[in-house]
């Protein structure tokens, strides 16, 4: 195994856990909060660095496979949400932080397709 393939699963596995605890510590808490907000820019920024050391493994190739489609999804929803995210937590809006929660679920659960679909893939 690559020295840059232990890092980019180190990277991606951190996104995992930071993405993961910001979701759900979001839903548990019933409201969008700070801490929530630092861990979903976190993770994206774990989720972009493990991606971009995984495309140096393949010589910068670009693939057209589901794995990648679906992981270049990934991070433009992790985009999308982390930005909007933002603009919710700072406009102050009780009712839309409350409510986020239906959102980060389900970019979490689109995240979770590459993230095991890569698992899988160097599996086999």
């Amino acid at each position: 195994m690559s020295i840059l393939l232990v890092f980019a699963i180190i990277f991606i596995t951190l996104a995992l856990v930071f993405y993961t605890v910001g979701v759900w510590g979001e839903k548990i808490s019933g409201t969008l909060s700070f801490w929530n907000l630092t861990c979903f820019w976190i993770g994206l920024i774990f989720d972009t660095t493990g991606t971009t050391l995984m495309s140096f493994i393949d010589g910068g190739k670009l693939s057209l496979n589901f794995h990648a489609v679906i992981g270049t999804t990934a991070i433009v929803l992790m985009i999308f949400h982390a930005i909007w995210a933002t603009l919710v937590f700072f406009k102050g809006n009780e009712t839309k932080k409350a409510s986020f929660h239906r959102l980060s679920l389900f970019v979490w659960l689109i995240w979770l397709i590459p993230y095991g679909t890569g698992m899988f893939l160097h599996l086999i």
